[in-house]
């Protein structure tokens, strides 16, 4: 496989309780895409399976779990899984490409995509070291390798995953079908493009050990560093430093919160928030706060569906019982036969896969619209109304945050016009 240089791309943080206002773990990423992907945000029900039931993902078929969660996504249209995303039991799982010594011409090979297992994980795991087991198995079962885009075929990377739950986070980073995870019980965490676990190993895949020394990439008798054997030497150009620096710098008083984690992903200084002048912009992004047991309050999930953090408004998503997403994030449904990216030979051809959020907000950004300051105090107002409210919530009234997303999507498209 010819050597191609990294996308400089996507990078997930988290900051646990001890760190954070109010002892809530706050989770994010931004999602950075092929210039013109459109990324949508989706909410899937909990659901049970027939024992045998096939589930298609995105280029494979696999066996189906008996029962599923509730998940909010942040996706890029073409493909089942996702960029990123959240369940009804407060975990969350963010995904980056990551470049290694045992990649070969076989990832060419369609098998399961990183983001399909990010959307596996959400769907089947309570917490997030279920997490770690269900991506674990799944990528030693299965494998993973196809094309990671529709507009550049030839995107083909690992991956790494930052999962967290309201208690605890874990790094889970690959090389082909070997893994190996990292448990983070305090302070923070950010991954980027390239592997960060070294010589503490929490879980690994059974016999990656042996696989690291029977291709020559570990003499044995050494301590065992996953990243030290397996990476490819690739660099983020010091985003991960920098984003590492960022987590530091605000996290400093112990009370992160979340429009602090709104700062992190729009900082372009960095290149962590970049806009659509970029090769490689970012298409959607994605902040959690993981509630804490005993708090009383629901966490609280929010995307912005549209590309670059600096032009979009985060918008809050709660899990209820009879949630409602808006139709104006999502994009349209292409029937199977039509699709460029079901059908062999794969994206001979394009389809518009913009919905309508994504079309205004791009128009006015185009246009010189879309003020950023007054959008950004949009999202304040809705921030300080969200906050106020989760701050003394009653469960029992879980049931006005039916509407909530929707209603946040529908005030954004007005704005536009």
């Amino acid at each position: 496989m010819s050597a191609r240089p990294p996308p400089k791309s996507c990078d997930t943080f988290v900051v646990l309780g001890n760190l954070t206002k109010g002892g809530h773990v706050v989770f994010g990423k931004n999602s950075d895409r092929p210039n013109g992907e459109v990324q949508e945000v989706v909410y899937q029900a909990p659901a049970t399976h027939s024992p045998g039931t096939k589930l298609k993902c995105t280029y494979i078929e696999i066996d189906q779990a008996e029962a599923t969660h509730a998940v909010i996504l942040s996706k890029p249209a073409w493909m089942w899984g996702a960029e990123m995303g959240a369940n009804e039991r407060g975990v969350c799982v963010g995904n980056e490409a990551v470049f290694t010594k045992l990649q070969s011409d076989d990832d060419k090979t369609e098998r399961l995509l990183g983001m399909d297992l990010v959307r596996l994980a959400l769907e089947r795991s309570s917490t997030a070291e279920m997490a770690v087991g269900v991506i674990g198995s799944l990528l030693e079962q299965h494998g993973q390798g196809g094309p990671c885009s529709d507009i550049e075929p030839d995107l083909l990377y690992h991956n790494s995953f930052l999962i967290a739950d309201p208690t605890e986070a874990w790094v889970l980073e690959t090389a082909g079908q070997h893994w190996a995870a990292e448990q983070i019980k305090s302070g923070y965490r950010n991954i980027s493009n390239t592997l960060t676990i070294g010589t503490k190993i929490d879980r690994m895949s059974e016999g990656v050990q042996e696989a690291a020394k029977e291709a020559g990439l570990w003499d044995g008798s050494s301590e065992f560093s996953f990243s030290a054997v397996f990476s490819s030497g690739d660099s983020t150009g010091g985003r991960q430093e920098c984003g590492e620096q960022l987590l530091h710098k605000l996290s400093e008083g112990g009370d992160f919160s979340l429009t602090q984690m709104f700062e992190v992903l729009r900082d372009a200084e960095s290149g962590i928030c970049r806009g659509m002048d970029h090769h490689h912009p970012t298409a959607g992004s994605m902040v959690s706060v993981l509630s804490k047991e005993g708090s009383g309050r629901p966490s609280c999930h929010w995307f912005t569906g549209t590309p670059d953090p600096l032009r979009s408004v985060f918008k809050p998503f709660i899990f209820t019982d009879n949630v409602k997403i808006s139709p104006h994030i999502q994009s349209p449904k292409i029937p199977a036969d039509q699709d460029p990216a079901k059908v062999v030979p794969r994206f001979a051809s394009k389809v518009n896969r913009t919905h309508l959020l994504y079309r205004r907000q791009q128009a006015a950004v185009q246009g010189g619209g879309g003020n950023a300051a007054t959008l950004r105090e949009v999202e304040s107002k809705c921030v300080q109304e969200t906050e106020a409210c989760l701050e003394n919530f009653d469960m029992g009234r879980l049931s006005e945050m039916d509407d909530l997303f929707k209603d946040c999507v529908d005030s954004e498209l007005k704005f536009y016009k």
